[in-house]
């Protein structure tokens, strides 16, 4: 980026301000806050809600709308078609200027009888619970920092929207048109990912996608007559050995063979095999470069007569570093050091909503929700003592930009 964008970024936002006492009466409310969020969110974590439960999807947003609409929000549901279940919108308005969208998701990775299997607990300091952190404690994080200024007559705002999406952990791609929509009818985005372990925030994602690649052969009887078939397993082999080194440690790609299928009896020649391979990409053009590669090296066939079928699908586009974030981060940063406690900034390999928000040229920043660890398993877990700073946090951030869009 350009010198005078950094500089432009950082009159927008406000960078270099000292840090200022902390708003005593909103940390009081936070601290109160903190047992009814927790509620909420064990409310929420018993509830299985994996991208494919349709059933479990609506259950969580209906709970969620329910808290929403006691605060005064005006609630709207949109399907999320191809993916399951209804995206939630809800909006409230007030008397000032700045227009904010909080965004979070409701869906997990874990499948149906999960949270039976693994309820909501307590142990010590830690809450555990499937998708706790990712992203319950989102929803619960947006939901009271918005009640405890509810509480304090807080006004000062043009519009408060709450986006919850279905389907962010496949992709969203039943929400991206919603998404860039709703972003741009709004001045800032807060996306309510989970915070870091290190209690620090988002600032950079990579790109997302998959290398799907599927071989077709032909069946025959293993011991009678193998060589009138044509093993696909065997060339699906060559194919993932051969196209294991499409990553790049320079520009931060990474190609990583995941899953891998073919054959059903061990006296047979498989004629069909598949394997799918995570990409991730900090640099937009990496797409490109990983797919031109990508067919390439595929041409390269060890079984002749096997027909190979490959192909890269894109999901979240990258969201790179930016002065823009840096200096929305700079100003959360602030807003934390009124508390005597310190955000690290950080970039993560994961995909998120964001990416989307990023893509679409609106300010955001990732990593607003409730901070934890052990994501996407069966020991996910978030920081009790998290939850009065983050609501505190984003409460002051909904503040700030409430009051000036463009500080």
């Amino acid at each position: 980026m350009h010198k005078a964008l950094a500089i432009a970024a950082a009159a927008i936002f406000g960078l270099g301000t000292a840090m200022a006492a902390p708003d005593k009466a909103l940390l009081a409310r936070a601290e109160q806050h903190q047992p009814a969020a927790l509620a909420l969110l064990e409310q929420l974590v018993n509830i299985d809600s994996g991208t494919f439960s349709g059933p479990g999807l609506d259950a969580v947003g209906a709970v969620a709308s329910k808290e929403l609409a006691k605060l005064g929000f005006r609630i709207e549901t949109f399907p999320a078609t191809p993916a399951l279940g209804s995206n939630v919108v809800a909006t409230l308005d007030g008397r000032g200027k700045g227009r904010i969208l909080l965004v979070a998701h409701m869906d997990t990775v874990f499948g149906d009888g999960t949270a039976r299997a693994h309820p909501f607990r307590i142990d010590g300091k830690r809450a555990y619970g499937p998708g706790i952190m990712d992203d319950k404690g989102g929803i619960a994080i947006g939901i009271h920092a918005v009640a405890l200024l509810r509480e304090a007559g807080f006004e000062d705002f043009k519009r408060i929207t709450v986006l919850l999406n279905t389907n962010e952990e496949t992709g969203s791609h039943g929400t991206r048109e919603l998404i860039e929509r709703l972003s741009k009818a709004h001045d800032v985005v807060f996306n309510l990912e989970p915070g870091r372990p290190a209690d620090g925030l988002v600032v950079s994602r990579k790109g997302s996608g998959d290398i799907e690649l599927k071989v077709t052969g032909k069946a025959s009887h293993a011991g009678v007559a193998p060589m009138q078939g044509i093993n696909a397993v065997l060339e699906a082999s060559h194919q993932v050995v051969q196209l294991s080194n499409l990553g790049d440690d320079a520009k931060q790609t990474t190609v990583n063979w995941t899953v891998a299928k073919g054959g059903e009896r061990s006296n047979v020649i498989p004629d069909g095999a598949s394997a799918q391979a995570d990409v991730r990409v900090m640099q937009s053009e990496e797409f490109d470069r990983v797919e031109r590669d990508m067919r390439r090296i595929a041409a390269k066939q060890l079984v002749p007569d096997a027909k190979v079928d490959i192909a890269l699908k894109r999901s979240f586009p990258p969201m790179p570093p930016s002065p823009v974030t840096d200096a929305l981060a700079r100003k959360a940063s602030n807003i934390y050091g009124e508390l005597g406690r310190k955000l690290t900034l950080e970039s993560s390999g994961g995909a998120a909503d964001s990416s989307l928000v990023f893509a679409a040229g609106v300010p955001t920043i990732d990593g607003l929700g409730i901070v934890g660890g052990g994501i996407h398993t069966a020991d996910e877990y978030a920081e009790v003592d998290s939850i009065a700073p983050r609501l505190y946090l984003l409460a002051r951030l909904i503040q700030e930009f409430g009051k000036n869009p463009r500080l």
